[in-house]
């Protein structure tokens, strides 16, 4: 008989189900899973992967929810795939066993709010609105569970909302002063209606989750939100010098069809070609910090620009002998291009895929180091309105894959069959 979870336990499973699931779009994909267990240093042949995913997917939708996640700690008996994958999950740093003991819980069970990402996300918050007047909770306190408090009347998730899309809400609409229940909750389903509106995923989240900032919801919105707006520009048509990273016999249509994590690790590659260094993920590949610190010399200002002073980078640290002392060192060379957000020299070491990842892309933000094409004409329409608005709410359905550009991504008909289950087509 599968055994029955404590509140405790189940609180357990849904931050193990957010730190695999990278891109918070409420499934775990095979690509995720691969993550997993490259992460750990054990990397998983493609149809040893698919073969785990079909075990434990029991709707045959090519994924894993929540709920199929959950089912799998209550009964791993007979499943020996699950079994790999549930000790695969209790070895990764920041995600924690069902049924473990520790001295500080009286049900017997590890408590643990994916504290990277919390300690992560309150500093972002902090420096992404730091000048806003209206966010009178700045700032949050990365160390403890302040930045639940702090998201709980909607108004920082709504400006944060607009910081990474802007103009996505009318700021006039949002109540800033003398909040009652009744304001707060228009502040949230404002801050949720948005958040869809924008491509997040917020079928299984509630006003009243965020009023009690429920911290396994309020991290994944976050993440969605973050993610979102540090993405925006890694596009092609929005960056036409994004062309510069076309290999040889590529088209743009190809390159088009890339997302922007495989887009951020081309950048990436681009820039490590000259030392000879090839990156695969945002985890086992930059634990040491070499190829950070090589990345962090090629996209440094040389001061050829009136309007970028040349900065130094020191490759000194490179040499450290220890893979932390190494990560600060290279954090502080970060620090003098503005960039060092998301990543402390240990979520550097223990291969923090999801905030390497958005470290990288702050990174790519700032100082992208590229230069179209020259003597090339492109011809790259930008997403209309109309466009832009059927992609977020395909990916507010939480569909598989993402679409991050409509026509090409839905050619294999997989979204679209999906869509049809999801909005019940008769």
């Amino acid at each position: 008989m599968p055994k029955e979870f404590t509140e405790d336990e189940m609180e357990e499973v849904r931050v193990a189900f957010q730190n695999v699931d990278v891109d918070g779009n409420g499934y775990v994909t095979a690509s995720e899973i691969g993550h997993l267990f490259q992460e750990l240093g054990k990397p998983m042949p493609g149809y040893k992967i698919r073969e785990l995913l079909e075990s434990l997917d029991r709707d045959k939708d090519s994924r894993i929810s929540l709920d199929e996640f959950t089912e799998m700690f209550k009964d791993v008996k007979g499943n020996a795939m699950a079994s790999v994958f549930k000790s695969a999950l209790k070895q990764k740093e920041g995600i924690v066993s069902i049924g473990g003991t520790s001295e500080i819980s009286s049900a017997g069970t590890t408590h643990t709010i994916g504290e990277e990402e919390r300690r992560a996300f309150a500093n972002y918050i902090n420096v992404s609105l730091k000048d806003d007047p209206d966010c009178a909770r700045l700032p949050i306190n990365p160390e403890n569970d302040s930045l639940f408090k702090a998201v709980s009347d909607g108004i920082i998730l709504c400006k944060l909302i607009n910081h990474s899309i802007p103009e996505t809400i009318d700021e006039r609409t949002i109540n800033t002063k003398k909040l009652t229940a009744f304001t707060i909750q228009e502040n949230l389903n404002l801050a949720l209606n948005s958040a869809s509106a924008i491509g997040c995923q917020v079928v299984n989240i509630g006003a009243t989750d965020l009023k009690e900032g429920k911290p396994h919801l309020v991290l994944g919105l976050l993440w969605q939100i973050i993610r979102i707006g540090l993405f925006a520009n890694i596009e092609l048509s929005r960056n036409e010098a994004l062309a510069a990273l076309l290999e040889e016999g590529e088209t743009l249509e190809d390159l088009m069809r890339l997302s922007p994590e495989e887009l951020l690790l081309r950048w990436m590659n681009f820039h490590l070609k000259k030392v000879g260094i090839t990156v695969k993920n945002f985890s086992s590949d930059v634990k040491d910090s070499t190829a950070y610190f090589h990345l962090l010399e090629a996209i440094a200002p040389d001061g050829s620009k009136e309007d970028q002073p040349k900065i130094d980078i020191d490759m000194n640290g490179l040499y450290l002998g220890d893979n932390t002392k190494r990560a600060e060192a290279m954090l502080k060379e970060a620090d003098k291009l503005g960039c060092r957000q998301f990543v402390t020299a240990g979520d550097v070491v223990s291969g923090n895929a999801k905030l390497n990842m958005a470290f990288v892309a702050t990174l790519f933000n700032k100082y992208p180091a590229l230069t179209k094409p020259e003597n090339q004409e492109f011809n790259l329409e930008s997403e209309t309105r109309e466009e832009r608005t059927f992609r977020n709410w395909m990916n507010s359905l939480g569909v598989n894959p993402h679409v991050n550009h409509l026509y090409g991504d839905i050619q294999s008909a997989l979204v679209i069959f999906q869509l049809y289950e999801k909005i019940k087509v008769p």
